[in-house]
């Protein structure tokens, strides 16, 4: 299942057969308080004409439903459900007028839930001709691309030489890791109202503003910690040598890690993933600057070591911690 091989969960399934007939009380409802109006064959309709919109059709004729119907029932349902503050609906720009009507009708019907209502409408993703095309068009398998990327993973690493000293079952676990990370974040770090194109083979670059890029910095972080041996060694150093004053790659670390709390924040108020793609760029980036920069474990002064080896900690973790609000996981060895 395509979910599946996404670590995608859901919390409860809502199926038409549940809502068909609480949709069709609600528009009863609707009608006898003037919300809907009812034409001469018997169909209901409302008019949003004054809001800028037109006439929309919300139960046919013969008394079946439409798709509106089916969704201001599901609306109801999952508020008494859930008694949820927030309703995001997480659906492509094609039904941005869909949703305009559905927001509208709920403000109307008074729910107490319709001002959290929310569309996050999205760009659709293009990909370019090649061997990502379908032999049947332009639409491509979601199955097929995943286990396209993971190959991707496959020969990327390979010709990197990053193999050495692994498993088979650990590399399958790596290859995964690593496509799955590459598809997600390409799309997840661009604006989710931007239609994109998505290039496989761009996405996978390990020296690019990608997934694998971040994941590669966790990991190099966590070699370094390894190597340091346990943290009680170097949190609390015996030698209490005076420590340097903090280069300047170190200060740009500690203040992008400062920022991760507000980040967050803004992301979940814009409901805008693309911050915190931006974000993992930022901090990854701004390390491997302090790495470059500056030796960690062969640094003689013991607090001086013992700060970026504390730095370097703090960023595995912001790291983990942030890819994991992305549905990306992490890689301990690359």
């Amino acid at each position: 299942m395509v979910y599946q091989k996404l670590g995608v969960e859901f919390n409860k399934y809502y199926y038409e057969s549940n809502t068909y007939k609480l949709g069709k009380d609600i528009v009863e409802e609707g009608l006898q308080s003037g919300v809907f109006y009812q034409k001469e064959d018997q169909s209901v309709w409302i008019n949003l004409t004054d809001d800028g919109l037109d006439e929309k059709l919300v139960l046919r004729s013969d008394g079946t439903s439409v798709y509106i119907t089916q969704d201001i029932g599901t609306a109801d349902l999952k508020y008494s459900d859930f008694g949820i503050d927030k309703s995001i609906y997480v659906v492509g720009n094609e039904q941005d007028y869909h949703f305009k009507v559905l927001l509208l009708i709920m403000k109307k019907l008074k729910r107490s839930y319709a001002d959290g209502m929310y569309h996050l409408s999205y760009g659709m993703v293009d990909l370019p001709s090649g061997k990502m095309k379908s032999r049947e068009g332009t639409v491509v398998d979601a199955d097929d691309l995943i286990g396209e990327m993971i190959q991707e993973a496959k020969t990327k690493t390979e010709e990197l030489g990053k193999t050495d000293g692994l498993e088979e079952s650990e590399l399958n676990q790596l290859y995964h890791a690593l496509g799955l990370s590459a598809l997600k974040f390409y799309i997840l770090k661009v604006d989710p109202k931007k239609r994109m194109l998505f290039n496989p083979q761009e996405s996978i670059d390990f020296q690019g503003d990608t997934g694998p890029f971040v994941q590669y910095s966790y990991a190099r972080i966590r070699s370094i910690l390894r190597k340091a041996g346990h943290s009680d060694q170097w949190m609390n150093p015996k030698n209490q040598s005076e420590s340097p004053s903090l280069l300047p790659a170190e200060l740009d670390t500690i203040q992008t890690l400062y920022r991760y709390p507000a980040v967050i924040e803004e992301a979940c108020n814009s409901y805008s993933p693309s911050d915190i793609c931006s974000y993992c760029l930022d901090l990854a980036k701004s390390f491997n600057r302090l790495y470059n920069e500056a030796s960690i474990l062969n640094e003689p002064n013991e607090l001086a070591k013992s700060n970026r080896l504390k730095i370097a900690a703090f960023t595995a973790e912001t790291l983990k911690n942030a890819l994991s609000l992305l549905g990306i996981s992490v890689v301990e060895r690359m």
